[in-house]
């Protein structure tokens, strides 16, 4: 789910602050981590995600592209596009590919983030160089 930072509703616009406020926008439990992503276009992670469940992401991730474009692919087929100024959540069960650079702000459950990207890290240990 992902949605433009201008389509949030407007919860208070008083004395030049505007706080958009959308409710109901994702659940956690447990500590979050946050974590910056710098991504070059062609950035494919779906390779490194090759032997967990499903091939896919299991963490879910809330968040803000500050820029570029990215293409989320999730476990049941379906895609979405996010770009600069988008704020989404992406639930478990996805894979990204990045389409222009992209910077993006996440903040995911912290165990279950760190263990896929440590699966990451140990696909790469074994790609020859």
């Amino acid at each position: 789910m992902h949605i433009a930072k201008h389509d949030l509703p407007v919860k208070m616009n008083a004395l030049g602050a505007v706080a958009r406020h959308l409710p109901d926008f994702g659940t956690a439990h447990g500590p979050l981590a946050a974590e910056y992503f710098s991504l070059a276009a062609g950035v494919d992670i779906a390779p490194l995600l090759r032997g967990l469940d499903d091939d896919v992401c299991f963490a879910p991730h809330w968040g803000y592209v500050l820029a570029g474009r990215v293409v989320v692919t999730f476990a049941d087929g379906a895609s979405e596009t996010d770009v600069t100024g988008d704020v989404f959540h992406w639930p478990a069960g996805h894979s990204v590919r990045v389409e222009e650079d992209a910077e993006l702000v996440l903040f995911s459950p912290a165990a279950e983030h760190l263990a896929v990207m440590n699966h990451m890290l140990g696909v790469l240990a074994t790609v020859p160089s």
